[in-house]
């Protein structure tokens, strides 16, 4: 193995996923802007990914240097002009690599509301009820959008494997709800049977 190519494995396996995320947006094959992608990250952002737009910049800028996209400048009548990307057959490569060849990383569960949760011997108890409750309608609100994710992806070839993340979504936080759900019940039974205890 050459020296060459050992950095370039060394290279592809260094990216960070902000980095193959943006490669597999546009290995979709359309061009898009910095703007557009933002959009398309918005339905990833129930699994994975929910960038700034200055994040989305900075990554496409990196890409660019790497030659894994390109990028041309476009006239927009009447609006600032707006520069397209495309993703390269190099970048290709490296995110089909990253893709098949790159060690499975253990998802880390990083839960605000378990958190609190945790240290519940500190708070109101009825307070952790409204936290767990609020927390059982944002989970629903979730489940409503992503019900609308996979109605837009629905009948589309190119985007079955997206519709199977969809569904696989509304499993994920559809018995997110449930499980918080029966926290909230634990908790007023356990408020309930204090208070009668504190009764003369």
């Amino acid at each position: 193995m050459s020296i060459s190519h050992r950095k370039v494995t060394r290279s592809r396996l260094a990216l960070p996923n902000t980095s193959n995320a943006v490669l597999g947006l546009l290995a979709f094959g359309s061009e898009l802007s910095g703007y557009e992608m933002r959009r398309w990250a918005l339905n990833l952002r129930f699994f994975y990914w929910s960038p700034a737009q200055s994040q989305i910049y900075a990554e496409l800028r990196r890409l660019e240097g790497l030659g894994y996209v390109t990028s041309r400048e476009v006239e927009q009548e009447g609006r600032p002009d707006k520069r397209l990307y495309r993703i390269t057959e190099q970048g290709l490569d490296a995110f089909r690599h990253w893709l098949n060849e790159a060690p499975l990383e253990p998802p880390v569960l990083k839960h605000s509301v378990a958190l609190r949760l945790f240290f519940g011997s500190h708070a109101r108890p009825n307070r952790l009820i409204e936290l767990m409750a609020e927390h059982v309608e944002a989970m629903r609100h979730i489940l409503g959008e992503l019900s609308e994710v996979r109605l837009g992806l629905a009948d589309n070839p190119q985007f079955r494997y997206p519709a199977l993340v969809a569904e696989w979504g509304q499993a994920y936080f559809a018995a997110e709800a449930e499980s918080a759900a029966r926290i909230v019940d634990r908790l007023k039974s356990e408020v309930s049977e204090s208070a009668e205890r504190e009764q003369p």
